[in-house]
């Protein structure tokens, strides 16, 4: 199982709005004859993969899935089918799938052709490498990550905006490690403005991350990296107040836009989840945010911290105002890691309570 959970994971950032999937074949006296990992949505599954790679030596064997075998016709046919028609005889499974077209059904239907069920090997391990896939069936919305880099004395940038680079090139190429694990990367308006980002992954991933921007009043720039698609889709995000100007300008430049039903970060979060987003990352302004902390839309910060003092009372933090009156309101976040990077410090918290 562990072997499945690694060869899971080689998927990580393209097989959504599906789960991370492993498959390890065995035949009957127990050798290895098959691996596979979902690479993508649409393309087969890691159950089909590894039975292929194992051919007729699967017959009679065990396999060891992350997740329950699907049971509906999708993009790909049911695995369920395709394990009985290896003769398989054994499945060995981390974790029921929670997604209402199998919860159970998989291995039901495995265990009614006479198949070995065996569940919840590695249980822990598998709900955390598709902690971003629950989430999002659970709550309507996709995990939310929230990231900055700060001074050690909580700045995020100078008095006169200057910020490029507070972190060093090993933080800001872990960042782009990160980019790469999420479906999406959201900035709002002013941090298009201030700093013409690229927000890409410079290539660890294909396609790379949708790039959102999330704007009110649509007063955005007329030259920006972002509306350069060739290499990155964009998509800017507004509410029903949006002015007409706006939206013509950017109708003319060929970005696509996205009308919420109300500009929040809630609603953001509900249309990327239509759009099969499983993760996505915050790299926005100290405003938006405190309001997608306030709304729920934050489950993890990942917070690089480096070795520099730049001073100056109104000079910019990562967080707006959370409405706190009282230092006690504060709950604290749950270090997940704490790692070097270069001189740099990265701090990675879960939110405190369920997810």
């Amino acid at each position: 199982m562990q072997r499945a959970l690694q060869l899971a994971a080689l998927g990580a950032g393209r097989t959504s709005p599906n789960p991370l999937v492993g498959c390890v074949v065995l035949d009957a006296q127990g050798r290895l004859v098959g691996e596979g990992f979902h690479a993508r949505a649409g393309t087969p599954h890691a159950e089909v993969q590894a039975l292929r790679q194992a051919g007729e030596r699967a017959q009679g064997g065990t396999a060891v899935v992350t997740l329950e075998p699907c049971c509906h016709h999708g993009r790909t046919p049911p695995c369920s089918e395709a394990l009985l028609a290896a003769g398989i005889a054994r499945v060995v499974v981390a974790m029921d799938d929670p997604d209402p077209r199998v919860a159970g059904g998989g291995l039901a239907q495995l265990q009614g052709a006479g198949v070995e069920v065996i569940r919840g090997i590695c249980a822990a391990e598998a709900r955390a490498l598709n902690r971003p896939f629950l989430h999002r069936l659970h709550s309507g919305r996709p995990l939310g990550v929230l990231k900055w880099a700060m001074s050690l004395d909580g700045r995020t940038a100078l008095p006169n905006g200057s910020s490029q680079w507070i972190s060093g090139p090993t933080a800001r190429s872990w960042v782009h490690r990160l980019r790469a694990g999420c479906d999406a990367v959201i900035v709002g308006g002013g941090t298009l403005r201030s700093d013409d980002p690229l927000l890409t992954s410079r290539g660890q991933r294909h396609p790379e991350p949708l790039r959102v921007v999330f704007s009110r009043g649509l007063e955005l720039p007329d030259q920006a990296r972002l509306w350069h698609q060739a290499e990155a889709p964009t998509l800017v995000a507004h509410g029903p107040e949006a002015p007409a100007d706006g939206r013509q300008r950017l109708d003319q430049a060929g970005v696509e836009r996205l009308e919420l039903p109300r500009c929040e970060p809630a609603a953001l979060l509900e249309a990327l989840a239509a759009r099969g987003c499983n993760q996505v990352l915050w790299e926005c302004g100290p405003a938006l945010a405190a309001a997608a902390l306030q709304q729920g839309c934050v489950q993890q910060i990942a917070a690089v911290i480096a070795p520099k003092l730049l001073g100056g009372e109104a000079a910019r933090t990562p967080l707006g105002d959370l409405g706190l009156v009282d230092v006690n309101q504060a709950e604290p976040w749950m270090l997940q890691r704490l790692q070097g990077l270069g001189p740099d410090l990265l701090w990675q918290l879960n939110a405190p309570g369920p997810s």
